[in-house]
């Protein structure tokens, strides 16, 4: 498999401006299928702006983005048809009213049981079970998202401002659970953090952002693993699920 075809996203002189402002604007960045990202940088740094591209929920002022080498579609009024197959996390729409457990007893009800004993055991995500979902901090739906997003079976899954709110526990969890994801379904994961410390361990490319410019991209500590990852059998299987 050449090189062009191994890419899910290509982004070419993408710039964006919000009244006026100029937010993000980037020569190139190129993202391949079944890595896990990170992109790094300050508040104001662009991050949210182009995760929110990425995932089709805003478009770009001037330039290309390309996902599986075409734009989104758009419906007829212009708006960006946003592909299931690419979960942003934190986009869920909950039945706020509802309580937390009987909300994934409802959602999952052949795995609520192991989701329960999974996600929620720790002594801090414990107390979220009995909680209304209109009711959860931050934090705590943050760690709601998550396990949404992690209960899925997305191509792509992207997550602004990663376990940013999270205790150790649920950092631990989360991580495992995207490396299983990733691992195992082959899915390409882009993950935002003013923390280089929160990704370098979990990233294989971590994509450094200053006032809206890529000031340097390098290889996260898992690169070796990752280019492992996409030889052989694990390649095929890959192939299978992305090109169906």
């Amino acid at each position: 498999m050449g090189k062009k075809a191994t890419l899910i996203y290509e982004l070419k002189n993408l710039k964006k401006v919000y009244n006026n402002n100029p937010i993000l604007s980037i020569g190139r960045l190129q993202i391949h299928r079944g890595t896990i990202y990170g992109i790094l940088g300050p508040i104001g740094s662009g991050k949210t702006a182009l995760l929110r591209m990425l995932a089709g929920h805003d478009s770009q002022s001037e330039g290309d983005l390309l996902y599986d080498h075409s734009e989104f579609q758009r419906s007829w009024l212009g708006k960006i048809q946003t592909p299931d197959e690419i979960c942003f996390s934190g986009q869920h729409k909950y039945n706020k009213s509802q309580i937390v457990k009987s909300y994934i007893d409802f959602c999952f009800p052949n795995r609520s049981r192991r989701i329960l004993k999974q996600y929620f055991n720790g002594s801090v995500s414990k107390r979220i079970l009995p909680l209304k979902i209109q009711n959860l901090s931050p934090g705590q739906k943050a760690w709601l998202d998550t396990v949404f997003a992690l209960e899925q079976d997305p191509r792509v899954l992207i997550q602004d401002d990663f376990s940013m709110l999270f205790d150790s526990e649920m950092q631990s969890i989360a991580r495992r659970g995207l490396r299983k994801m990733n691992k195992n379904l082959g899915t390409t994961i882009i993950l935002s953090s003013i923390n280089a410390n929160s990704l370098r361990n979990l990233c294989s490319v971590m994509v450094y952002l200053e006032n809206g410019h890529i000031i340097k991209v390098r290889s996260g500590s898992t690169r070796n693993q990752q280019n492992k990852k996409h030889t052989g059998s694990t390649r095929n299987q890959q192939n299978k699920k992305h090109n169906r």
